[in-house]
């Protein structure tokens, strides 16, 4: 289907994104209520805020997601976690690294994340480090927030160099981070971080960590 990048390098809201890279893998998170962890004396990375999911229903192919259904999922989210959109400092975005997923669901992401807020959403991608786990995916993409929220830093995305010109990410709100740098805190001093995830048969997943 020529989806897939023939250098085999992810490369996510970048001009040169050409495809998706696959890669193998699992990952495993262990649950707890929040007052038996605290209880137990358990290390905690984060604590998961709400989740939701829904439905492209019908869009123009199966390689093209729908936007404004990544946009309603993750405005959901955030009503059933409780914050504002512009409190979340992070989002581990789904990132495929194609010309045509990346634009999309950066508009997404920018519709409800990069609004009323002083400083750009720093959004990134897992898939930039160790490619497309497909059904793994979503986890790992959950872990690296995880890791990204208890560390209180945002690591870099890989192999972008020059932004997507489909993507206008002044307007958006939204920026790449290209180094390692600090998770800034909401306007309330806690740290947010959001999640967003889709697949090919037109379902999407969000949460809000």
């Amino acid at each position: 289907a020529s989806m897939l990048s023939p250098d085999g390098r992810c490369k996510a809201f970048d001009a040169r994104a050409n495809g998706f890279v696959r890669g193998e893998g699992a990952g495993v998170v262990v649950l707890r209520r929040t007052e038996d962890a605290l209880s137990d004396g358990d290390h905690i990375y984060a604590r998961v805020l709400a989740t939701a999911t829904n439905q492209d229903g019908r869009t123009r192919g199966i390689t093209l997601p729908s936007g404004d259904a990544q946009a309603a999922l993750a405005v959901e989210t955030c009503r059933r976690a409780g914050i504002d959109p512009s409190a979340v400092g992070y989002v581990e975005a789904h990132g495929t690294g194609t010309a045509v997923g990346d634009p999309i669901e950066a508009a997404a992401l920018g519709r409800v994340y990069g609004r009323n807020r002083e400083v750009p959403c720093v959004v990134g991608s897992i898939k930039t480090n160790i490619g497309h786990l497909e059904a793994g995916a979503g986890v790992a993409g959950l872990i690296k927030l995880c890791l990204v929220l208890s560390r209180r830093a945002v690591t870099p995305n890989l192999h972008f160099e020059t932004p997507n010109p489909s993507i206008d990410f002044d307007r958006l709100g939204l920026r790449v981070a290209i180094e390692n740098e600090a998770l800034e805190p909401g306007c309330d001093g806690m740290l947010y971080g959001a999640i967003n995830s889709f697949g090919f048969g037109g379902a999407n997943a969000h949460a809000v960590l």
